[in-house]
C-alpha cells in the first residue's frame, strides 16, 4: 500500500523524499517581481517538509503580471528577465536545502495582469474583450505576440534551470492564459490559435525543447490543469475536453506529472460518480504522476487522498503550519498546528502580504480573486480564531 512517507522516482530518475507536495500558492512577497528577504524567509521555513515543492506562478512576460496585487511591495514573483535570476537561485538554494526538491511555476496571467490595469498599461488574452468580473477591458494578442508569448515559457524555463531549480510546471489551470487559450469561453480568434489545443501544445513544445537542449536528464516538467471551466452563465470546456488536452500532451511529451487544479481533492463533475482523479488517471500516459490538491488540512485527509493519487499537496495547511506534510509523513497528525495567531504567523514565517490577509486589514482587488490560486476567503475561515 501507498504511504505519505513513501520515495517517490519520477520516470527522468528524480526522487523526492515523501508523497507530499506543496502547491504553488501566491504570497504576495515580490518586490517589482524580484525575490525578497521575505519570500526566502518563507520557503527556509518550509524546506524540510513537502518532497516536492512548487513556487508560486512567476509571470514570463512583462505583460504576464502581477496578479493579484495590493500594493508597490507585494508583488507576484516574475522571472522574464535574467535580473531575477540571482534572487531565483537563492530561492532555489534555500528550498533545496534539506534535499527536497524545488519546482518553478512558470505562467502568463493574462486577462488576470491586474495590477497592470492598475497602473493604466494594458492587459492582455486570446480576444479582446470587456469583461463583467474585470473592472476594466483586456485587448487582443496579435499573432506575432502570441508567438513571442510561446518564446517567453521557453526563456523562463531556461532562467529556471539556470538558477538551480529541479524542474518547472507550466500553469494551465486557474483562468490563467493558457487556460484562457483553451476556453471557448474566452477564445475566440480565427487565426491558428484559435484552436483551443494549439497554445497549449506550442507551450509544452518550447518548454521540453529548452530542457532537453540545457536542463540535467532529471529535471522535472509537470503541468497543471483546472480540470473543467464552468461558470454560471457559461461553459469554457469540460473534463471531457480536458482529458483530452492530457491525452495530447502527456502522448506527445513525457511529462513526470499532471497537477490537477482543485477546491476539493474528491470532487467530481456532474456527470460522473468517479472523482476527477479517478477519470483523469487515464490520460497520464507510462510513467507520469498524478498530484491532486484540495481540502488537505490533516492526516486523516492526506492519507485518504493518497487512495485516488501519487502524491498529495497540501496548501492551506502548509502556509498555516510551515511543516505540516513532515508531521502528517511522521504520523504525528495530531501535532499539526490548524490556527492562526500573531505570534504563530511571525513563527511560520507568513510573508507581510499573507498576514495582511489573514488579519483581514486588506481590502483585496475585487478582479477575479477566486481564481487566484490561493482562496483567500477559505484561508481567513480556517485561521480565524
Amino acid at each position: 500500500m501507498k504511504k505519505l512517507a513513501d520515495q517517490v522516482t519520477f520516470k527522468h530518475g528524480a526522487t523526492i523524499n515523501n508523497r507530499m507536495v506543496q502547491p504553488p500558492m501566491l504570497t504576495n512577497s515580490g518586490l517589482n517581481g524580484a525575490v525578497t528577504d521575505d519570500t526566502l524567509a518563507y520557503w527556509d521555513a518550509r524546506s524540510n517538509s513537502a518532497g516536492l515543492m512548487i513556487v508560486e506562478y512567476n509571470y514570463v512576460s512583462p505583460a504576464g503580471g502581477p496578479a493579484m496585487t495590493w500594493a508597490d511591495d507585494r508583488t507576484q514573483l516574475a522571472i522574464y528577465d535574467d535580473k531575477f535570476v540571482p534572487g531565483l537561485t537563492k530561492l532555489a538554494t534555500t528550498m533545496k536545502k534539506h534535499g527536497n526538491k524545488a519546482i518553478m511555476q512558470i505562467a502568463h496571467t493574462g486577462r488576470q495582469a491586474n495590477y497592470r490595469a492598475h497602473l493604466g498599461l494594458p492587459v492582455y488574452a486570446p480576444t479582446s474583450a470587456n469583461y463583467s468580473f474585470l473592472p476594466y477591458g483586456v485587448q487582443a494578442f496579435t499573432t506575432a505576440e502570441v508567438e513571442q508569448v510561446v518564446k517567453d515559457f521557453g526563456a523562463a524555463t531556461k532562467r529556471a534551470i539556470d538558477a538551480g531549480f529541479d524542474g518547472v510546471e507550466i500553469h494551465g489551470a486557474n483562468h490563467y492564459l493558457i487556460q484562457q487559450f483553451f476556453s471557448r469561453f474566452s477564445n475566440h480568434r480565427t487565426d491558428k490559435w484559435g484552436k483551443p489545443d494549439a497554445f497549449p501544445l506550442a507551450v509544452a513544445n518550447e518548454v521540453f525543447r529548452v530542457v532537453k537542449k540545457y536542463a540535467p536528464a532529471n529535471f522535472i516538467v509537470g503541468y497543471r490543469i483546472s480540470p473543467e471551466e464552468i461558470n454560471p452563465d457559461s461553459v469554457g470546456y469540460t473534463w471531457h475536453e480536458s482529458t483530452k488536452l492530457i491525452d495530447e500532451l502527456t502522448s506527445q511529451f513525457d511529462f513526470d506529472y499532471i497537477h490537477l487544479s482543485m477546491g476539493s481533492y474528491k470532487e467530481k463533475p456532474q456527470d460522473s460518480e468517479k472523482t476527477f482523479a479517478e477519470l483523469f488517471t487515464p490520460f497520464l500516459g507510462d510513467g507520469t504522476k498524478l498530484i491532486i490538491v484540495g481540502g488537505v488540512m490533516d492526516q486523516a485527509a492526506a492519507e485518504d487522498a493518497l487512495k485516488y493519487t501519487d502524491l498529495v499537496a497540501a496548501g492551506r495547511a502548509q502556509i498555516i503550519d510551515a511543516n505540516f506534510s513532515a508531521k502528517v509523513v511522521k504520523n504525528h497528525g495530531e501535532d499539526v498546528i490548524t490556527k492562526m495567531s500573531d505570534q504563530e504567523e511571525a513563527e511560520q514565517k507568513v510573508t507581510p502580504g499573507l498576514r495582511e490577509v489573514f488579519d483581514q486589514k486588506t481590502n483585496l482587488p475585487d478582479w477575479g480573486k477566486t481564481l487566484s490560486d490561493l482562496d483567500y476567503s477559505k484561508a481567513i475561515k480556517v485561521t480565524a480564531d
